[in-house]
């Protein structure tokens, strides 16, 4: 995959409205939501202190073990954000799948969204032969739908 932009982009405010990833990162997402599949698939990626470049992928495992939603196992989530917290990194990127419906955020999702300045990176893997791949950001309860542009870094960098 090389340079490519998903979904539409609004604007909201003093965030970008663009998230710029890897396509190395999203074929790891990608990858990992269909091995959980039918399960949901969650994780995080990790980049430096307010550069909102998401560099490394922490595929995590979705202790609810359930179709229709994800929840970071807590001590696996407190030793990730530990981790970051001593490289310097926030979670720029909360991903996750949803297997039976679109990538959009339920009403679940919404209501667990904690992290103002993440993107939330969502993967339909409803269709077996294709993913939907969306990213919205989500601050007191309201979502923003938001761009994709994957490049890939060996060229674009």
């Amino acid at each position: 995959m090389t340079a490519a932009t998903l979904g539409p982009g609004k604007s909201h405010g003093n965030v970008n409205d663009v998230l710029t990833i890897d396509s190395a990162i999203v074929d790891a997402i990608v990858a990992h939501a269909r091995r959980d599949h039918p399960d949901e698939a969650c994780g995080v990626v990790a980049g430096p202190i307010g550069s909102d470049l998401p560099a490394r992928l922490i595929p995590m495992d979705n202790a609810a073990r359930s179709m229709t939603f994800y929840e970071f196992d807590s001590m696996e989530q407190l030793r990730v954000w530990r981790e970051m917290d001593d490289n310097d990194e926030e979670p720029v990127v909360i991903y996750h799948s949803h297997t039976a419906t679109e990538a959009y955020p339920s009403r679940t999702d919404i209501s667990f969204a904690g992290e103002p300045g993440a993107h939330y990176l969502l993967v339909s893997t409803r269709e077996p032969d294709s993913e939907e791949i969306r990213s919205f950001r989500i601050v007191d309860g309201v979502v923003t739908e938001e761009e994709i542009n994957i490049v890939d870094a060996t060229v674009d960098a």
